[in-house]
């Protein structure tokens, strides 16, 4: 696990024996998984539990500021992996 950002209370994470996709997992008061490439190329949400409506929508501007950094850490840490 590599924990690649932190805002909002949220941590931003990786894991290293993850799948495809590339996605990034958040967790905190409630979990998240995104999909950094959606059906149409921008960040889609997958599924939330216990993240309250406007703190998902903070999340998920982050996490469509940050995509292009978030996959060149997939890329980086599952190239590293294989």
């Amino acid at each position: 696990m590599v924990v690649v950002h932190r805002a909002h209370g949220y941590r931003f994470v990786l894991y290293t024996a993850d799948h495809e996709p590339a996605h990034v997992h958040i967790t905190g008061p409630g979990q998240a998984k995104i999909n950094l490439l959606g059906r149409d190329g921008a960040p889609e949400l997958v599924f939330s539990a216990g993240i309250k409506r406007a703190d998902l929508r903070r999340l998920m501007e982050e996490v469509f500021k940050r995509r292009d950094a978030f996959l060149h850490d997939w890329k980086r840490i599952h190239e590293a992996s294989d």
